[in-house]
């Protein structure tokens, strides 16, 4: 599989909680990244509901790393187990004005990821909200694919279509068109997945259905109830994943034939 980068275009579509929940109901072993430069600590605050983590590593680590040369062997040790998972998780910065420290980190980070595929592991990463400082935005442009996360709502849309050519034209600069795609939070709120994808032009891969109560396991760590498992987000989350893995391994099958052509 590959690098998988989640952004908005503004406020609080779920990013996060999408993340999250994508990486929970992964196939096989991920590793979940905060790059949200906000410095919001979402996972551990909300979903880990404040407790104590066993180590104070943060990807702030990584970037003292790559100026001293060993990137990839810090990685690993910068990383937490989530519990009852396969997720290992790499916590972001601790304040919003930390995030400017990163801008040196993002491509090199970006290969680093992928690399992971050999060991069997992919990479969801939440980069939070577009065109703050900070943003991981040479990132995004690395992955193998782009989600730009947004709700179905008028004003969601609106900023999000501000911000779809410009991810278009960047996927295109590199010959990845392909490995763009919109994620809907909450489909028919009041515009279906083919609306939101006419109004950004750009293919929405899946749909996350609106559902507070499961919502707020992730956000804010709630004790799953009886039939959590079997929830409309819940579901939503597997069918994304398999969305997922079906785009990223036709976009590789691409690219590998485009390759072969160029005799590379």
């Amino acid at each position: 599989m590959a690098l998988i980068v989640l952004a908005s275009a503004n406020g609080s579509p779920g990013v996060t909680t999408a993340a999250l929940g994508l990486a929970l109901s992964w196939h096989r072993p991920v590793v979940l990244v905060d790059a949200d430069p906000t410095g919001a600590m979402g996972i551990p605050a909300g979903y880990l509901r404040g407790g104590q983590l066993p180590t104070d590593a943060t990807i702030l680590d990584l970037a003292i790393a790559l100026r001293q040369g060993n990137l990839a062997e810090e990685l690993p040790r910068s990383l937490i187990q989530l519990p009852d998972s396969q997720v290992q998780f790499l916590c972001g910065t601790m304040r919003h004005n930390q995030a400017r420290a990163l801008d040196e980190l993002w491509e090199p980070f970006a290969a680093v990821a992928k690399a992971l595929e050999r060991n069997g592991q992919d990479v969801i990463v939440d980069a939070g909200r577009l065109g703050l400082e900070g943003s991981p935005y040479r990132l995004l442009a690395a992955a193998d694919l782009g989600l730009l996360v947004t709700r179905s709502n008028l004003p969601s849309l609106v900023a999000a279509s501000s911000w779809a050519p410009t991810l278009r034209e960047t996927f295109e600069r590199v010959g990845a068109r392909e490995a763009l795609s919109a994620l809907v939070v909450g489909p028919g709120r009041p515009y279906g997945q083919g609306e939101v994808a006419k109004v950004l032009s750009m293919r929405v891969v899946a749909s996350l259905a609106w559902d507070p109560d499961t919502a707020r396991v992730y956000s804010d760590g709630e004790k799953p109830g009886r039939k959590f498992t079997s929830s409309s987000l819940n579901k939503s989350l597997r069918a994304t994943v398999h969305a997922i893995q079906s785009v990223v391994a036709a976009g590789q099958k691409s690219l590998g034939l485009a390759q072969e052509r160029n005799g590379r």
